[in-house]
């Protein structure tokens, strides 16, 4: 008898301890999200019950935020490289690009984007849609928006296009997957790219970035919208020539000549075809010490997806290697 009220107490005791984390995770009752929801209500007619119940629905992940804490961007070029650069992703690269060779040859055409590029955007991204993302995109951008103050008002704003686009393109709300920072389908989307940015290049009427031909036909489309000049340089290595030179840190966009690097020292393994361009200078923490890189317009355009040289030199490089491939090199 003593051991049914000592069992009977300690479920009661777990039950209350649901109740709380419930109403501690839970995001409809507060207040900040009635607001909220008040606003999208007011701004764009949505239905408040309707939104109630999403947001009844959707909770506070810890996990996402511990993520966000630690991105792989962090990492220095000779650990992060090795993520991207394997010889599984290159293999499985090709494939997708034999795959899908009309579709990437169209969109080549259409948008004047390399094949290249756009495989290995989603080959970064989702491993060319193997790792698409395992949190509801709702519980990601809320968590962020509401419980993240270091970039709240950012992801607050891809929460409210996020609604917009769930309405535009009749996803399902709660069930819509996508990474812990609320990107979506093979090319990872943020909800306000994917409403600027995506097209329906199977023509079915819907923008589904869960397609492949959907994800290649915006994936080059971001590209183009973004600046991507067809046929031009992304990136060349340099050499220093036994100087120091300081890196530029997050500042992808070219400002300098190409000349002006020379008179520095620099020295380039491939001649620079638009000699007067403006350029600027990556520098790289590699496994045999520092390396030094000119970036162009286009190596610009790539860091439009993601902010981080690194990211955008993997993008590169990953490029050309299954290029380099599918060529028999």
């Amino acid at each position: 008898m003593k051991l049914i009220k000592k069992n009977g107490l300690l479920m009661l005791c777990m039950m209350l301890l649901v109740v709380n984390v419930s109403a501690e995770t839970s995001y409809w009752q507060r207040p900040v999200v009635k607001a909220f929801i008040d606003e999208m209500v007011k701004k764009y007619d949505f239905d408040k019950d309707e939104l109630v119940n999403w947001f009844s629905a959707s909770q506070k992940r810890q996990s996402i935020i511990d993520a966000m804490m630690r991105p792989a961007e962090a990492k220095p070029w000779k650990q992060y490289r090795p993520i991207f650069l394997t010889d599984k992703r290159i293999t499985k690269g090709v494939a997708f690009w034999q795959k899908n060779r009309d579709l990437l040859a169209k969109a080549e055409a259409q948008f004047g984007v390399p094949a290249e590029i756009i495989v290995a955007i989603i080959g970064v991204e989702t491993y060319y849609g193997r790792q698409i993302g395992r949190y509801p995109v709702i519980d990601a951008l809320a968590t962020l928006g509401f419980d993240y103050p270091p970039r709240a008002s950012f992801f607050k704003k891809e929460l409210e296009q996020f609604l917009l686009l769930a309405r535009d393109e009749k996803l399902a709300m709660n069930q819509t997957l996508g990474s812990y920072a609320g990107a979506m389908g093979m090319g990872q989307f943020i909800p306000s790219s994917y409403r600027r940015y995506a097209v329906d290049f199977d023509n079915d009427g819907q923008r589904n970035l869960w397609t492949t031909s959907d994800a290649i036909g915006s994936v080059a489309n971001y590209f183009k919208r973004h600046g991507w000049r067809e046929g031009e340089q992304v990136i060349v290595r340099a050499d220093a020539n036994g100087r120091k030179h300081q890196a530029e840190g997050r500042m992808m966009k070219p400002h300098r000549s190409v000349e002006s690097f020379r008179d520095q020292g620099l020295s380039f393994e491939k001649n620079i075809t638009t000699k007067n361009d403006q350029a600027v200078l990556v520098k790289l923490n590699g496994k045999e010490g520092s390396e030094y890189w000119i970036g162009l317009h286009n190596f610009y355009v790539i860091s439009r997806y993601n902010h981080s040289p690194k990211y955008s030199m993997a993008v590169f490089q990953l490029s050309q290697e299954i290029k380099h491939r599918m060529q028999g090199r």
